[in-house]
């Protein structure tokens, strides 16, 4: 029997339109697999999505896109899956502004010299610090992270070890010194109380691990991480218009109820609605947890995949509140972080920290001479989830709104009066629109714990179930975008591996 001409004929079913089962779709088609994906969802991109209202688009994933520049790291992926022909890229010469209420500013600019400069006018005392902050920005311009993904680590022999050791070998100082240090451990070395207090917030969240802060402005800095204009929304359709132009099929409003077995094998699906779909092959792109225990009822979980499991990892669940203003504040730098003195108390929890993020560097999102604006807070999901479904729920969305509206009021005087639409998204918002455990805006947090289980990759099998792989946020730490397409891509790598074939890419 020809082997090849027989693997053409597997049906591979895959689990989420994500970007993870986008990518996984793309890659199949390309591979001369038939594939198809079941997503719970009316709409292709999972967390990579935006949401209309009115006039207004409200982004709620990509802030920079590694892979955006040309030729550079995670760029030829996006070739392959037809997301950035012909789309314009913004670029930002800062990230973002962390501010007090006594006027002192920390500007992450992406210039290493310029920051290196303006760190130094705000603490001389700190001199040394900051010429290794500026330093390290500057080594991780030519870091290529897209190495660390460019190949599944179980299909590696010693030949691929031993180039992808040479092309790390230049690095190997500044992961050492940078990996395992969060943002939180590096402000706590600074003498000036200000930066020791704004350097936490510079990168979003302060565990994260100075490696990837310094990554993305070195990224920023070489144009190699952009915002795609148009939106989240409209980059993940140009995955599903990929797929589709491909000869892929996406079934939308289709949850999967159970993943199908006999015996050591998985062989298909079956949705909510009773319909029974089988495979050769199923690929999970879906929620981990849910994947494992509810869809497969854990009955491939190890001891291992249920300490995964167990509580005990940084999740990041948040609400978003997004508003639609008719005020231009184009002239604003686009993200500020503000330190408070007095926390504000927002569904039940204190903030000493509010991140505020206009979106006018892209017209397309909202009307002429109006704003997209979006507050992100951290947020627990237990306390949603004690009142859903209930009249109370609703009540503390709007007062969630009114309390962050308040505190805007300060910031800009006259912008209550401004607010055209008002929306809110809680943690229960992202888990009934994505399935993800806890409402998760990206698997697990990206910290210098998850950090070590990034670089050396997390399986995409699970122990005693053939023809069945993992792949997205919840087998990639840090969940970022271009970790979920390089994951769906290592994916069918590993199925062609499989076959004895070999894996080919193409471009649209």
């Amino acid at each position: 029997m020809n082997n090849k001409n027989n693997d053409r004929e597997k049906t591979v079913l895959i689990i989420g339109a994500g970007i993870a089962g986008l990518s996984a779709g793309c890659y199949a088609q390309m591979n001369g697999y038939r594939s198809q994906i079941f997503e719970l969802h009316d709409l292709p991109g999972g967390l990579c999505t935006a949401w209309e209202r009115k006039e207004y688009v409200f982004d709620g994933c990509i802030h920079y896109l590694f892979g955006s520049g040309e030729g550079q790291p995670f760029n030829q992926v996006w070739q392959e899956l037809g997301a950035v022909q012909g789309r314009r890229v913004i670029d930002h010469d800062e990230f973002m502004r962390v501010a007090d209420l006594s006027g002192n500013v920390l500007i992450a600019y992406c210039d290493p010299d310029r920051l290196e400069t303006h760190m130094k006018e705000l603490s001389p005392a700190d001199q040394d610090l900051i010429e290794d902050f500026a330093t390290g920005v500057q080594q991780f311009t030519t870091f290529d992270m897209s190495a660390l993904q460019a190949k599944p680590k179980a299909l590696m022999g010693p030949e691929d070890w031993r180039a992808f050791g040479m092309k790390m070998l230049p690095f190997v100082a500044p992961l050492a010194k940078w990996g395992l240090v969060s943002a939180q451990d590096f402000a706590g070395r600074f003498k000036d109380p200000f930066l020791k207090r704004a350097i936490p917030h510079l990168f979003a969240w302060p565990e994260i691990p100075m490696m990837a802060g310094l990554s993305l402005l070195a990224y920023m800095h070489t144009k190699n991480a952009g915002f795609p204009a148009g939106g989240s929304l409209e980059f993940a359709r140009a995955l599903e218009r990929r797929y589709l132009e491909l000869g892929g099929v996406i079934h939308y409003k289709a949850q999967v109820e159970k993943i199908l077995t006999d015996g050591d094998r998985a062989v298909g699906v079956r949705l909510y609605n009773d319909e029974v779909h089988r495979g050769e092959v199923v690929i999970s792109a879906a929620d981990g947890r849910g994947t494992i225990f509810d869809m497969l009822g854990g009955q491939y979980a190890n001891r291992k995949i249920k300490r995964l499991y167990d509580g005990h990892m940084s999740i990041h669940s948040q609400v978003q509140v997004s508003l639609g203003v008719n005020r231009d504040l184009s002239a604003e730098p686009h993200w500020v972080t503000y330190l408070l003195d007095e926390p504000l108390t927002i569904a039940g929890e204190e903030h000493y920290e509010i991140g505020v993020k206009h979106y006018c560097f892209d017209p397309s999102l909202a009307p002429a001479g109006k704003s997209a604006l979006v507050i992100m807070l951290r947020s627990n999901y237990a306390y949603w989830q004690r009142i859903y479904g209930r009249r109370l729920y609703d009540t503390e969305q709007l007062q969630v709104a009114d309390i962050v509206l308040g505190f805007l009021e300060k910031l800009y005087p006259g912008i209550q009066e401004q607010v055209e639409v008002e929306d809110v998204a809680t943690p229960l918002s992202y888990e009934r629109y994505t399935g993800n455990w806890l409402g998760s805006t990206c698997g697990w947090l990206l910290t210098k714990e998850t950090m070590t289980m990034m670089i050396q990759g997390m399986d995409k099998t699970l122990p005693g179930l053939e023809d069945f792989y993992l792949a997205g946020q919840w087998v990639e730490p840090g969940g970022s975008v271009p970790l979920a397409a390089a994951s769906g891509r290592n994916v069918i790598q590993m199925i062609c591996h499989t076959d004895n074939r070999q894996f080919v890419t193409s471009l649209p």
